[in-house]
This record gives structure tokens, sequence and C-alpha cells, in this order.
């Protein structure tokens, strides 16, 4: 009989599907992996991203190569839903999702674990409905609290161009406004956001930007950005949140050379972190500049920027160039191609046409706190 201390070390290595088998092992194995210390603790290590077009077609991509085969979920089909559903968010391991477009049915917001496939749906507010125009975004982080909130943004009914921030607890089980509504740049577009520090960023393609911050529920702003190459000329490819930073690629014109920028913790500046050269991956797949596309004076090599994974063992930038994945390392200046994915997939994976969301398997309920 094992220790009950070293049986607990191997569990919390576990995947999900796997935990979720044993618990019919013993009521011993039921309670542990049960236990909401455990929940708390476990971080299986398959993390990577997860490509997406339709919710019926998902795949799972670990940047690190590691555990190619393994698929923790390959759709969503288990939300009870008419109208089908989509991915607007995905924040460890929770994903927030909304039901597509349906002439005469209300859209509906869910907050779901894939890897359990449990799901709820997000109450409305008593005094505004989340609209259309709404833009909603889901905070949680598990190493904090088990709990989570949805910060929804939408536009006043009683002023052009203002907007309100409604805050949801899965704690309180409530919605509340949060802060005085403000004014945003005409071109400003909210479901774009990046959540980091749980805060809300977004910026404007004219380069305007602005940040709301949900624990202090004030509104703020970031440093410009950090070129000063014309608007007709600048190309925003990438603004995420990973490890904990917040990071921004911008390609200016024909040009296989770009820096990877971080935002100081203290939003003094954009900072270069990376120097990057993909020059070698075009030479390896010519097929970049073969499906190039010509604007004006300049080429854009037919690559997406889709996500940035940063850990203590690496940097890594997941790149899709047609028929391929390619994970780039941004400390060694090294690339490698991925696994393929299916033919079903691939078809669906075409340029532009997909999200790719960084995904890590969680054991938290998404229903347990609504």
């Amino acid at each position: 009989m094992l220790p009950q201390d070293l049986i607990t070390e191997i569990l919390l290595r576990l995947p999900v599907k796997s935990l979720l088998r044993f618990k019919c092992v013993s009521k011993q194995w039921l309670s542990l992996i049960s236990d909401t210390h455990f929940r708390h603790h476990h971080r299986h290590a398959s993390s990577g991203v997860i490509l997406c077009r339709r919710t019926d077609i998902i795949h799972h991509v670990s940047l690190a190569g590691s555990n190619s085969d393994y698929q923790p979920f390959t759709s969503l089909c288990f939300i009870d839903d008419s109208a089908g559903v989509k991915i607007l968010q995905s924040s460890h391991g929770l994903l927030l999702c909304c039901s597509n477009y349906k002439l005469g049915k209300a859209r509906s917001y869910y907050i779901c674990n894939p890897s359990t496939k449990k799901y709820s749906i997000l109450p409305e507010p008593d005094y505004v409905s989340v609209s259309d125009n709404s833009s909603v975004y889901l905070v949680f982080n598990p190493t904090k609290s088990l709990h989570y909130r949805v910060a929804c943004v939408r536009m006043c009914s009683s002023s052009f161009n203002s907007y309100q921030v409604e805050i949801y607890s899965s704690e309180t089980r409530d919605w509340r406004s949060s802060g005085s509504p403000f004014a945003a740049p005409f071109d400003m577009v909210f479901d774009s956001g990046v959540l980091w520090n749980a805060a809300i960023h977004r910026i404007s393609p004219t380069g305007a930007s602005l940040c709301f911050d949900i624990n202090q529920e004030r509104l703020g702003a970031m440093p410009g950005l950090p070129s000063n190459e014309k608007w007709s000329r600048r190309r925003l490819r990438y603004f995420g949140e990973s490890g904990g930073r917040l990071h921004l690629i911008e390609i200016y014109g024909c040009s296989t050379q770009f820096q990877v920028f971080e935002m100081d913790m203290d939003y003094s500046s954009w900072v270069p972190r990376y120097n990057v050269d993909i020059a070698p991956v075009v030479d390896t797949f010519p097929e970049m500049l073969r499906n190039c596309i010509v604007r004006n004076d300049f080429v854009l090599y037919a690559f997406s920027l889709l996500c940035l994974q940063e850990d203590e063992d690496d940097s890594l930038l997941l790149l899709h160039i047609p028929g391929q994945f390619v994970s780039y390392s941004l400390r060694n200046r090294t690339f490698k191609v991925l696994n393929s994915i299916s033919t079903e997939s691939n078809n669906a994976f075409q340029i532009g046409c997909f999200h790719a969301y960084q995904f890590m398997e969680t054991l938290a309920d998404a229903d347990q706190y609504l």
C-alpha cells in the first residue's frame, strides 16, 4: 500500500481525463480528487494552445512538442445550445463562450470546463441585458482563488460613445456596476481587449489605448506604441498576455525581422524583449513568399502569429504558415515544425480563419460557483 502523500504526488501529475476515471477506484481516491485543496494544486503539464474555427472541430497543440497526441477535448458539443457556441476567451482552463447569432433567439453566455465537460449559463444582470454590442471578459486565476469574475463592457444607452463596466462575481453570484461611465476613442474595438493584471487593455487601429483596472475600478492609459511609423505601414500582428507579462508585436513593411515588446509592470513604457528573424523559416517554407500579399510598396509574408507562450524553460512563438504550424524559440532563435493535424481540421484552419487560445487543464468546476 503506497503512502497517502505519494499517491497524492502521483495523482497531481496526471491529466484531468485520467483523474475523472480514477474517481471510481475507491472512496478514498474519490475524496482526494474531489478535495478543494487537491483541485487548487493540480497543474497538469499538458498546457498548450487550442485552435478553433468551429467548436465542433478543436485541436490542441503543444508548443513544446510533448504529448502531441493527447487531446484534452475536441469539441464543445456538450453545451446544449441549438444555435451552437463560439469561444470568446480562455483563462487557466476555463472557457468563456457565447451562443452564435440566431434570428429570434437571445444570445447566451457560458462558463465551461471542457476537460470535465461541465458548464453553466451566465445569468443576465437584472437591470440591463448583455447585448451583441457588449464585450465580455473572464477573470480567473486558480492560484489566487477558485472563484472567478466576469467583466462586461457595454455601451450606455443614454449617451453615444459612452461605456459602462459591469462585474459578475461567482462568489456573490451577482452583477454590479464597476466605476463610472467613460468615453472611448471612436475606433476602439472592445472585443479585442487583453486581460493582464486584472485589467482590460485595448489598442485602437489609430494607436489610441486605454485600460480599465477591475480591482481598483478606474480607467487608465497605456504608454504610446514603440514605433513612429505611419499608420498606413503599421501592422499590429500580436497583442496578448503570457507568463504574467503583456506583449505586443508590430511588423513594418516587407521584413522578416521584428521585435517583441513587453509592458513594464509600472506601465512606464514598452520595452523591447526579443529580436526575431524568421528568414530561416521563409527559406524552409518558400510557400510563405509564393502566397504573400503585396500592398503598395511592401510585402506581407503568408503567416499568422497565433500565440506567445512564456515560462521558465523558454519563450515560444506559435506561427501558422500555409499547411504548417511552427514553434519558434524566442530565446534560442530556432524553430521546429509541430506535428501535423488531421486533414479535416487542416481544411478548416486556413490563414486568418481560426482563433488560438492558450489552454491548460483544470479540475475547477464551472458550475460549482454559479
